[in-house]
């Protein structure tokens, strides 16, 4: 597979400031757009580049870009959406951490590229101590002229400030994190109006995730087309992933797209295979929103074909045998996980993290997590299981934004290929609570 493209030098000493940044080819990608291209030209070449939104939805960067209204006489805005905040990602977080200017670059360059004179970076509240981190490095990119007034000699401005939230999963809906950044509660706004008519008070928006905007860069110096030969088809370049769980080597990996998912968990490159050589249950691969898969479905398709880490083989098949790689939080289970245990924590988390708004996400994530409670705690019954699965398809598709989707999920699929392992639960609970506390003995 190909070398690293957003984590390159990742490991030189002190690639965290601006000096040893700019000495290994920082802000180079911004010297060519702005001295060698036209806005047009820049978002050419990140709609050659096939770059797919790195948040989660996986819409194409350039598209979203092309939405924009350039009509209006109002400003325009470029929000970057470092709310990372779904259970098992932590990829956005560690290029924050070590590679600041990496996102400062693809911001200007973007911003450029989209006309937009004002950019926010609205920071999750529990990341509160990459706020110094990314503030010296826009003070670093003021004080060597890659921000402010008339960049690089250019007609081009720009400033960045750094907004932090008060750790609120519902605000890394963009809508919801645009009314958090304009002083509100994160309530998810009713689309139409879409944000790249009226976003950020009022006015044309254009929010993207942080691995999305840290891929401009790279592709402005390479240029799209050879940033489109990396990957599989449309799932082109790379891709961080934050594995976790059941793993010998947790952690952050930046990835070819195509490579195949048995290779992600058992190569020593990557996760170095299951913790205690256990067999592999299942995986989450997109971060807990997307379906459980088990492990025979998680590396080949349904077709027999193996199972390639790309938008298009995870989902391949139909609803039952696919998943999504959405944001790239990769969660391992090994064969002594407990599936209704850990479907029941993250029905908590959402239950939790629910703004209220809609109904069917209010009182149905607060129904999953009692009934699930019932059965993880041995007072369930049979009946439970459906009504479990009845509760999560009057949830889905049901709401103003994706949270409710994100807690159906979870519960639907874990049901739809672990149903024993619920049915065990409820038909023989002092077999399940002996063979916990045997687990818990052992290790």
């Amino acid at each position: 597979m190909g070398g690293k493209i957003l984590l390159a030098n990742i490991d030189v000493p002190g690639i965290r400031g601006y000096d040893v940044y700019r000495s290994n080819g920082g802000y180079t990608s911004v010297e060519k757009a702005l001295r060698e291209m036209t806005q047009a030209q820049v978002t050419a070449e990140v709609n050659k580049s096939g770059l797919r939104g790195r948040g989660g939805a996986g819409f194409p960067t350039g598209l979203k870009w092309s939405f924009l209204d350039r009509k209006s006489d109002k400003p325009r805005y470029l929000v970057c959406n470092a709310d990372e905040s779904e259970p098992g990602t932590f990829k956005d977080r560690y290029l924050m951490h070590h590679l600041p200017h990496r996102l400062i670059e693809g911001l200007i360059i973007s911003s450029f590229a989209l006309g937009v004179k004002t950019c926010y970076i609205y920071i999750r509240g529990e990341f509160k101590y990459l706020v110094g981190i990314l503030e010296k490095a826009i003070k670093e990119a003021h004080l060597h002229g890659f921000l402010g007034e008339r960049i690089l000699g250019t007609d081009f401005s720009l400033n960045i400030y750094v907004h932090p939230g008060a750790g609120a999963y519902i605000c890394g809906e963009e809508t919801a994190l645009l009314e958090s950044l304009e002083g509100k509660r994160g309530n998810p706004r009713i689309k139409p109006p879409f944000p790249a008519f009226k976003g950020l008070y009022g006015c044309p928006t254009v929010v993207n995730n942080v691995e999305t905007l840290a891929a401009v860069g790279p592709i402005i110096s390479m240029g799209g087309e050879a940033y489109a030969m990396i990957g599989k088809g449309k799932s082109t370049g790379t891709k961080l992933i934050s594995a976790c769980g059941n793993i010998k080597n947790p952690g952050v990996y930046e990835i070819e797209m195509g490579l195949p998912v048995e290779d992600f968990i058992y190569s020593p490159e990557y996760c170095g295979g299951i913790a205690n050589d256990k067999y592999l249950k299942a995986v989450i691969p997109g971060g807990s929103s997307v379906p459980i898969l088990p492990a025979d479905l998680i590396l080949s398709t349904a077709k027999g074909e193996k199972r390639l880490m790309t938008y298009e083989s995870l989902a391949d098949g139909d609803f039952e045998s696919g998943t999504m790689l959405g944001s790239g939080g990769f969660i391992v289970y090994d064969e002594d996980a407990c599936i209704v245990r850990n479907t029941w924590n993250l029905t908590r988390f959402y239950r939790h993290e629910s703004c209220g708004q809609c109904s069917p996400c209010r009182e149905g994530t607060g129904w999953m997590e009692k009934v699930l409670y019932r059965i993880e705690h041995r007072q369930g019954k049979m009946s439970d299981i459906d009504l479990l699965v009845r509760v999560a398809k009057n949830i889905e598709g049901n709401t103003i934004c994706p949270l409710g989707d994100a807690a159906a999920w979870p519960v639907a699929s874990a049901i739809r290929h672990f149903r024993v392992e619920f049915e065990e639960h409820v038909l023989h609970p002092a077999a399940m609570l002996e063979k916990e506390r045997h687990l818990k003995l052992k290790y």
